[in-house]
């Protein structure tokens, strides 16, 4: 059954065309592409889309130890001030490509390290993949963001920090998903007619096992990028982000924000609902992804 729909794709112009044309059906990949397209727009354009430089404290003179000016009170302020004067707006809008920037380059150090460890464990076996999956099963054996945060202060204060810390608590997920997908392909039939044909085991993991197996990976990578949001907020939050206090990420946000909840609790609501709305954007789209490509989905 499933290699008949498989064939179907084929014939129906290719494997990935059919998966896009799966993903145009669901309301939620459209949902969630709507949500990442405007947050990597307002990333990308952030220094012509705030209002003040991400830096700048503007309305530092409005600012006294018992009042904060809230949205709404100040025109030229439209989502209120900080407790150190700066435009929460403006804040938002740069929280938003320091996000961005930490999730992408995090989910790439954490999928190239883990497609490393995986490739050597599913195209040698043996002892090389015990040896790998061992170290693998090791650091699962620490929660996630347990294992960021030891990095992060090993590493020190720093948003480079953060980067290597979020992306190395995803090797192991990245290596485990390869790993398991390549196995399963190196018994296909495809495999064993290359190797009938004196294929050699580098050409045929490169040419065939691997663009094979790579499917799983994306959409690992897609729902990573959530994680990797939440988890840079969380290590920002903790305080191990590193830079000036009035620098703007949203986590670094939060921080700051929880000793005025008192007199200005939107500090809080507005970082923490950015962080919720883009974790859900890629979230829906990576769930939209790995149904539009896994097989046994796609005669509904």
């Amino acid at each position: 059954m499933v290699d008949r729909e498989l064939l179907s794709a084929k014939t129906q112009g290719g494997f990935w065309r059919d998966v896009f044309r799966r993903l145009r059906r669901n309301p939620a990949a459209w949902a969630g592409a709507v949500i990442v397209a405007i947050f990597v727009l307002i990333a990308v354009f952030a220094p012509w889309l705030a209002p003040y430089p991400e830096m700048a404290l503007p309305g530092a003179k409005y600012i006294t130890p018992t009042y904060i000016p809230g949205p709404g009170e100040l025109p030229q302020f439209p989502l209120g001030l900080d407790r150190f004067g700066g435009d929460v707006l403006s804040k938002l809008i740069w929280g938003a490509q320091a996000s961005l920037m930490i999730g992408v380059v995090s989910t790439v150090f954490g999928l190239a390290g883990g497609a490393v460890l995986g490739l050597l464990a599913g195209t040698f076996g043996g002892w090389v993949d015990n040896a790998v999956m061992r170290v693998v099963d090791i650091l699962l054996s620490v929660p996630s963001l347990l294992l960021a945060v030891s990095i992060a202060a090993v590493l020190g204060q720093s948003q480079l920090s953060v980067m290597i810390a979020v992306g190395a608590s995803q090797v192991p997920i990245f290596a485990r998903l390869l790993r398991a997908s390549m196995l399963q392909q190196r018994s296909a039939d495809y495999v064993l007619s290359a190797q009938t044909l004196g294929l050699g085991r580098g050409r045929i993991t490169m040419s065939h096992v691997l663009p094979n197996s790579i499917g799983p990976v994306i959409v690992q990578g897609t729902l990573t990028l959530a994680t990797a949001v939440i988890d840079a907020a969380a290590l920002s939050f903790l305080g191990l982000g590193g830079g000036r206090p009035e620098t703007a990420e949203w986590g670094r946000m939060l921080t700051y924000a929880q000793a005025e909840l008192a007199i200005a609790p939107w500090l809080a609501f507005l970082p923490g609902i950015c962080i919720a709305v883009t974790a859900l954007g890629f979230t829906l789209l990576g769930e939209a992804l790995r149904e539009a490509m896994d097989p046994r989905t796609r005669g509904r």
